[in-house]
Parts: structure tokens; C-alpha cells; sequence
């Protein structure tokens, strides 16, 4: 792929943000920022959800030290009014609640109060070396990640679960200048699959250039009467068909693509011309934006394949789902306690004692099965009890035990 001229910091984020009176004039900004001489804006997705537990300090320490030109957050409020970080409509799969709050793990964000919240440790989930990172509130978002070379993308998550989110979120804006000082520079913005409560941050603060998210609109009628409130659409790019690459910009708005995690597929999305890439690797992207390797801890051990939508049951006795890890090395390398995570940071791991010969493969299965160690058919059987990787899409990492990146690869 041939290497766009970066831009600043700056000038990416103002463009991003819709800060220019060419963004704010209609096509004229999307024609701007996609006319292939710049690289798109990095953003980082819930902070650094790949590296580390989603939407929580620890997240946004690391954001902070990969460098993207953004990062974005979600937000829903408690059941006394606080705006906290939180992605899912219940905390079941990033908290402890179920063994905090027995019987309670089905129950909506906007159930518990903050101080019950406060309870509850939001980062053991991803790894123990993060046990008791608690879910933090906007405010303490804003303490962490205020940054000159940084701004912040706010999702307001499940309004409809949380009434009176975006007065909530205005208010908290107003309240404190840094935010009044991050929109100016144009780097804040609001995005929302929820489009009447975008719409309504946009008519509370027009100040602050608002995303859409979604599959693209079909009708360029639809797209049109979107760029009169907002500057920025945000889908898939699974979904994405790159014949609307084009229908975006020349409805007057940017198109930011989601949630990009393989080098492959960012490499993909940036030779569609898209203008921004949102990913759970903000690191990765950063590097492979700046020529450097983009994974530069790279062992030779690789996802070659990812095997979603088994034949039959997904998690049928030693067939099922999978992963296939192959050594490209000219050497065997030692494979034991290798781990492989999804996008939501389900952990398959590789047992002791596993070693993949030079050019061999190994396949690490989400369900039950006879582990193997034989060259040419060597099988590691996680016994799951669900399955993990999405039929229609996912992506998973390679670590080593030291919790070393070493691959992504996404299907």
C-alpha cells in the first residue's frame, strides 16, 4: 500500500472534529480530508480494549502512550444521575456484579446506584494484573485523558436505558473548561447509535461536531438530511460496501469505520479512502500509519486461520471452533502458555508442553476434544462450555505468556 502524508495532530483532529468552516460548508470537508494525501484519524476504541479493560483508567494510561489522535469512551449513567463508563447494557461480562450483587448480574447499569458501582471491580475480567480497576465516571475520564496531543470521543451508550443521558453529559461539559478547551481545538466529539439523542446533543451544543453510527443509509436523501446536523458517519466496515465510501463524502460527510484490528484490514480500510479508523489496537495502527512495523514484538509464531462457523456444532467434541496458530520460523518454538483473545476478550489458551515445529501448525479449539502433540496434528481443546468467535466476524490476538503481542488477525 502506498504511504499517505500524515497529518499533524492538529490538523487531523480539527478536520476529524469538523472544526473548519470547510466541514461545517458541506462536501467541500469531506473532499478535504479524503483526497488520499493525508492518513486517516486514529481512534482508539474504549480507550485501548485490546491491551486492557475497556473504558477504564487503566485503558486511557495506555491510549495515552500509543499515540492515536483520539479515543473514544462510552457512557451511561447510574441509577442516581453519575455518568460512568460502561459499554454493555449490564455489567455481567466486564465486572465482578454477579459475585458482588448475587442475582443482580442481569440487571440494567441504570439499576445500581454509583456508590454500588463502586463496588464492583471492572478489571480482573480482562487479566489479574488489572484486579481492581473500578468503573470511573466522566469527570475522572477527563482528569486522565486530557492531553494536548489527544482528544476524546464520547458515545452516548443506550439512552434509552439511561433518561436524561444527554442533558447529564451536557451539563458535565459546561461544567468544567477543559472540555470547553478540548471542543475548541476541535478535538471532542459526541457519536451515537441512538440518532435522536446525537441530534439533540447537537442542538444542546452545536459547538461540538456529533457522529452517526450505523449500517450507511441506503437513500442519499437519508444521507443528506444526516450532514445537516452532523459531520461524520460511523459503521462496520464488515458491512461496509466501498461503493459508499463515496456516497458519504459526496453527501458532505467524513465516514469513520469500525472496529479495524488486523494490520490486513487497516490496511484495507485505508486504501477504501475512509477518514477515520477506529480500533481496539490504537498502537498498532499508529505504527503501521508511520511505515514502522506494526507489530514490532513479532515472534514468527502466527494466526494463520480462525475458524468461527464450524460445520455442524460449534463446540462438537473435536471439530468445533478454532484457531490456527502457525510457526513460520525455521526453528520449533515453544508454544506453552501462549493465549489467544477476541474481540471481547474471551481467553482460549494453549496448554504446557506444546511445541510447534518449524512450519508446523497447531489448532486450539474452543470446546472439548484429545489434545494432541504430534507434528501434523497437534490440537489443544480449551472445553470452553460456550462458544466464543462470531460467525459473522471477529478478530483475535496472540500473546505470549509474558503477555507480549506477538499477532491480530481478523476474519
Amino acid at each position: 500500500m502506498a504511504r499517505r502524508q500524515a497529518r499533524t495532530v492538529g490538523t487531523s483532529i480539527a478536520l476529524a472534529a469538523g472544526m473548519t468552516v470547510a466541514l461545517f460548508a458541506g462536501s467541500a470537508g469531506a473532499e478535504q480530508l479524503s483526497d488520499a494525501t493525508t492518513d486517516p484519524i486514529t481512534i482508539g476504541h474504549r480507550a485501548s480494549a485490546g491491551l486492557a479493560p475497556e473504558n477504564t483508567l487503566a485503558a486511557v494510561e495506555l491510549v495515552k502512550e500509543q499515540g492515536p489522535d483520539l479515543f473514544e469512551i462510552d457512557v451511561q449513567l447510574s441509577s442516581d444521575g453519575v455518568p460512568v463508563m460502561m459499554h454493555d447494557a449490564t455489567l455481567a461480562r466486564t465486572t465482578d456484579v454477579e459475585e458482588v450483587f448475587p442475582g443482580r448480574e442481569g440487571d440494567l447499569v441504570n439499576d445500581f446506584t454509583y456508590a454500588e458501582l463502586q463496588q464492583l471491580d471492572a478489571g480482573a475480567w480482562f487479566s489479574e494484573r488489572f484486579a481492581g480497576e473500578r468503573i470511573p465516571t466522566l469527570g475522572e475520564i477527563l482528569d486522565h485523558g486530557y492531553h494536548p496531543d489527544l482528544g476524546i470521543v464520547i458515545e452516548l451508550k443506550n439512552p434509552a436505558d439511561s433518561p436524561g443521558l444527554v442533558d447529564v453529559v451536557v451539563d458535565e461539559l459546561n461544567s468544567d473548561p477543559r472540555w470547553n478547551e478540548l471542543a475548541a481545538d476541535g478535538r471532542l466529539t459526541a457519536i451515537s447509535f441512538d440518532l435522536d439523542a446525537v441530534r439533540d446533543f447537537h442542538e444542546l451544543r452545536p459547538d461540538i461536531p456529533v457522529m452517526g453510527l450505523g449500517g450507511v443509509p441506503q437513500s442519499d436523501a437519508e444521507l443528506e438530511a444526516i450532514a445537516e446536523w452532523a459531520t461524520s458517519w460511523g459503521t462496520n466496515y464488515r458491512t461496509l460496501d466501498p461503493a459508499d465510501v463515496d456516497r458519504v463524502h459526496e453527501a458532505g460527510l467524513l465516514l469513520n469505520v469500525y472496529t479495524v484490528n488486523s494490520p490486513a484490514h487497516m490496511e484495507y480500510v485505508i486504501d477504501l479512502g475512509v477518514d477515520m479508523v477506529t480500533t481496539d489496537f490504537p498502537g498498532v495502527l499508529v505504527d503501521l500509519l508511520a511505515g514502522a512495523e506494526p507489530i514490532p514484538d513479532a515472534n514468527g509464531v502466527v494466526i494463520s486461520d480462525a475458524v468461527g462457523d464450524a460445520p455442524g456444532d460449534d463446540l462438537q467434541p473435536e471439530h468445533g471452533e478454532h484457531v490456527v496458530l502457525t510457526n513460520t520460523t525455521d526453528r520449533p518454538v515453544n508454544v506453552g502458555g501462549y493465549y489467544i483473545n477476541d474481540a471481547v476478550i474471551n481467553t482460549l489458551v494453549v496448554g504446557r508442553g506444546y511445541l510447534i515445529p518449524a512450519g508446523g501448525e497447531l489448532r486450539v479449539y474452543t470446546g472439548p476434544g484429545t489434545n494432541v502433540r504430534k507434528p501434523g496434528d497437534s490440537r489443544f481443546y480449551n472445553d470452553f462450555g460456550r462458544a466464543v468467535l462470531n460467525n459473522g466476524g471477529d478478530s483475535v490476538a496472540l500473546f505470549t505468556p509474558d503477555d507480549t503481542l506477538v499477532d491480530i488477525y481478523a476474519y
